[in-house]
Formats: C-alpha cells, sequence, structure tokens
C-alpha cells in the first residue's frame, strides 16, 4: 500500500481514509519515507517539519473532506506559526527568523485536512521561473535532473511530480504556478486575482499580479482544493465574487459548445519552439473533436511592449518594499552582498521610481487588463496558448552574476511572455500536462477564461484530460 499510495491523487487518498482503508498518520508516514529517499536527489523541500506532520495527522478532524493528506506549503506566502518562510534570501535564513502567525490560506489548508511536511524550495522572493537561490541551491526537475524544475514554485512542482505528495502549496505572480506545472507534467492553476485570501498581514501582492493556489496531479484536486480554500475573508481589500455552485460541479463540462481562441505562436514575436507548436495543433484538435468552435485569434494587447515595462516597474517597486520588509525582520538594512545580482538591481530600480510614477504605471496596468477583457466579451469563452515558448532549460540558464544582474530577466522571458499578461489582467488560467517532447520533456498548454470563470477552466481541462489523458504518466525519478 505504501508504494501504490505515491500513484494516488489527493481525492482517491482521501477516500481511503474516509473508507477507513488507510488511517490519517500511515498517508502521513507514507509520505514521509518517500520525502526522506527521494529528497537529497531532488532539493525541493528545505524545511522539514516531520514531528509537526505527525501531530497534524492525528489531529486532523474526522469530517476534514481531505483528511491526512499530505501536503508541503512554499517558502513563501502561506505561513505557519512557527516555522520558517524564507522566501529564499541569505539574510532570513541564516537569522534563522520563523512565522509568529499562520494565514488566512494555512488556516484553511489545515481545516481541509492536509497536512504538511514542511516548504519548499523557491528563487529568491519569487523572481524567477527557475528554482536555483543561493541560500538553498537548486531544485532539480524528476524528469531530468539536469533541468530547471521551473520558478518560482519548482520545489513543489518537483516533489508532487516525484509522487512525494500529490498536491502542494505554490503561488503565481507571472506565471509560478502554470510555469512549473509545465515544467514537471502537472495540472497548474492560477486562480482569479482576489479568489484567495493574502490575510491577515497581507491585503495583496504585486499589486494584485500575486495569488496563491496549489500544483496538482489531476483537474478534479484542482477544482475540490479550490472549493476548499478559495472565499473572502475579514480585512480583504477587494476579493472575487463567489461561483454560483461549488467548482466541483464544472467537472461535468461546460454544458455547450465553447468558442475557443488559438494562439499559435508566442507574444511579441517570442520565437515560439517547434515541440510547443505542435502541442498547440494536438490540443486544439482535440478541442474541436470535443464539439468546441476552436477560430485563430487572440488579444491584440498580448503584443503590447509596454506591458512588459510596467510589470518590471512593479516587481522592481514590489523588490525594494520586500528588502525593506525582510531588513525590519532581522533587525538591520539590507545591503547588496544580503542578495543576490539581480534582486539588489531590481530594488534599486524600485527605489528609482516615484510615486506619481508607480500610479501611472498602476493606471496602465488597469488599462491594459481592460483591453484583454475586452476580446473575451467579444464573444469568446477561453483562449488557448503555449504555458510557455520553450521546453525546461537546463539548470543554470537563467541566472545572473555582478556584472550582469539582469541577465537572468533576459533569459527569463520566453518562460513568462504567454503567463504574464493575466496577472496583470487578474483572469484565471491553468497549465495542463498535454504534451511531452521528444526528449521526454513535458511541456504544457494554458487555457485563459474570463475575470472570475474558473468553471470554464475546469471544464474544457476536465474534457481535455479524458481525451488526452496524463494520469499514467510519470517521471523517471518516482516514488
Amino acid at each position: 500500500m505504501p508504494d501504490s499510495l505515491a500513484l494516488l491523487d489527493a481525492t482517491a487518498q482521501a477516500a481511503l481514509v474516509r473508507d477507513r482503508q488507510v488511517a490519517p498518520h500511515e498517508l502521513v508516514e507514507a509520505a514521509i519515507a518517500r520525502l526522506e529517499r527521494l529528497n537529497p536527489q531532488l532539493n525541493a523541500v528545505i524545511h522539514l517539519a516531520l514531528e509537526r506532520a505527525r501531530e497534524g495527522a492525528r489531529a486532523t478532524r474526522a469530517d476534514a473532506p481531505l483528511r491526512g493528506v499530505p501536503t508541503l506549503m512554499k517558502d513563501i506566502g502561506g505561513v505557519e506559526a512557527g516555522l520558517p518562510c524564507h522566501a529564499g534570501m541569505r539574510a532570513l535564513r541564516d537569522a534563522g527568523t520563523v512565522e509568529s502567525v499562520d494565514s488566512y490560506f494555512a488556516q484553511k489548508v489545515v481545516d481541509a485536512g492536509l497536512v504538511s511536511l514542511g516548504r519548499t524550495n523557491t528563487p529568491e522572493l519569487a523572481l524567477l521561473p527557475t528554482t536555483e537561490p543561493d541560500a538553498y541551491g537548486a531544485t532539480r526537475n524528476p524528469w531530468n535532473l539536469s533541468r530547471s524544475a521551473g520558478g518560482s514554485s519548482g520545489g513543489a512542482a518537483a516533489a508532487v511530480a516525484a509522487g512525494i505528495v500529490p498536491v502542494a502549496h505554490a503561488s503565481d505572480g507571472g506565471g509560478s504556478i502554470r510555469g512549473p506545472a509545465s515544467m514537471c507534467g502537472l495540472v497548474g492553476l492560477k486562480p482569479t486575482r482576489g479568489r484567495c485570501s493574502f490575510g491577515p498581514t497581507l491585503g495583496e501582492r504585486w499589486s494584485g499580479f500575486s495569488c496563491e493556489f496549489f500544483v496538482t496531479r489531476s483537474v478534479r484536486d484542482c477544482a475540490l482544493l479550490l472549493d476548499l480554500v478559495a472565499g473572502p475573508m475579514p480585512g480583504d481589500p477587494y476579493f472575487a465574487a463567489p461561483p454560483s455552485a461549488p467548482w466541483r460541479d464544472a467537472l461535468r463540462g461546460p454544458g455547450r459548445a465553447l468558442r475557443i481562441g488559438v494562439m499559435r505562436r508566442a507574444p511579441r514575436d517570442t520565437a515560439l519552439h517547434d515541440e510547443l507548436l505542435a502541442a498547440i495543433e494536438r490540443t486544439a484538435a482535440a478541442l474541436a473533436g470535443l464539439g468546441h468552435t476552436v477560430v485563430e485569434s487572440h488579444p491584440s494587447a498580448l503584443d503590447d511592449d509596454e506591458s512588459v515595462r510596467a510589470y518590471v516597474t512593479v516587481v522592481s517597486s514590489s523588490t525594494a518594499r520586500a528588502l525593506e520588509t525582510a531588513g525590519a525582520k532581522v533587525g538591520r538594512v539590507l545591503g547588496q552582498h544580503d542578495v543576490e545580482p539581480l534582486t539588489w538591481a531590481l530594488a534599486e530600480n524600485g527605489r528609482s521610481v516615484t510615486a506619481p510614477q508607480l500610479l501611472a504605471t498602476i493606471e496602465y496596468v488597469h488599462a491594459f487588463g481592460r483591453r484583454l477583457a475586452g476580446w473575451w466579451a467579444d464573444g469568446f469563452d477561453l483562449l488557448l496558448t503555449a504555458t510557455q515558448a520553450l521546453p525546461p532549460p537546463d539548470l543554470g540558464w537563467v541566472t545572473s552574476t555582478p556584472d550582469e544582474p539582469f541577465r537572468a530577466f533576459f533569459r527569463a522571458a520566453p518562460f513568462g511572455v504567454c503567463t504574464l499578461p493575466f496577472n496583470m489582467s487578474g483572469q484565471p488560467a491553468i497549465s495542463l500536462p498535454l504534451h511531452v517532447t521528444s526528449d521526454g520533456l513535458p511541456v504544457g498548454l494554458q487555457l485563459v477564461a474570463p475575470y472570475g470563470r474558473e468553471d470554464l477552466l475546469l471544464a474544457a481541462a476536465a474534457q481535455l484530460e479524458q481525451a488526452l489523458p496524463w494520469a499514467d504518466r510519470r517521471p523517471p525519478l518516482h516514488a
């Protein structure tokens, strides 16, 4: 039974507990054994909380929907009282900081019955689409240990792909759920802005670009988790309107033919790898075969170069503020040698932005989001794109040096070009593991819906999961 558990999604593991075939502590112990066996090769989990997990398994409520199902929390966001949250930073690691409160998101994870084994690796301040922080070292992709597992939720994705846990907490400010899901062969949903709370300590991250959720193996786990962790909490500055029915109901299908636009290239003339084009063609054909209307069309705003400059302005300003916050935790002002070259360069850029400039940028971002939304308002239900323009890169490629601090950002461009526009607009989007390259690497396809319409994403995703199944596809390094 312990070995076979690694093949089951969270829904199936929870069913075993409800049917009394397995006890919660047995699920957790089996996951701990997998973690101890595989993590030395992956470096996916950087803060272990195993005794806390064992206690958590004993304390789960009998009626919790995912009672005893093991998970992991990302080392940025989702803070847990008494545990580290170092965001890939050496300064916080060296100071040994721990958090004093549980986030609302972490509370909902516990209330759902999930039991966290620890916290997963992330690039410094979640700034890159690869997980290779100086503070904790590189996370390796279980499909090929020389390749990136993605970022910034690379540790989460590597652990789920390798079968350590069925689902793991992740966050997405420019593609950080969808990108690692693409690189590791998983399902990665970025919910609508305001769908999940950042409270009680934050109202939003990156001026609304960022959100929190999970990487999963199945669409049904995605829907169930959204039902369990979404929803407003006291003091949230804004929230997405609740659905009219549980998200799980969407798994029955959309109930009608959808009008789906397909983008057979990457935005802003970014080169699209031939394997990604082949994956788009195959997926578009599958959607047409399911009875949907598929036409070549996409929002023209996706080709706007100004959107990237606006994105960098907001992220730079947020990075400058993040260094102030981290400095307050360690009791001193952080300097250039406390952080990685890219982090310092972005913070310096952020400090040069005036308040009127930042407000003007946010006004542009809101207008950009309206331009994107107009395409859906003109009669489309979904947009199909590649998740990333290239397959997973070699470890060490998306990096910077003191002499070239922005090199990683330039090299990262193909891995965020298809995803970050929808962080700016706040729309929900999902990456699905619909293709494997000729050299055995997974690549994902992205579906994007109008604001608040995760139901359309889940309905179409559930259909594609049946038409182009991926459940039996496993990486070479697997539990």
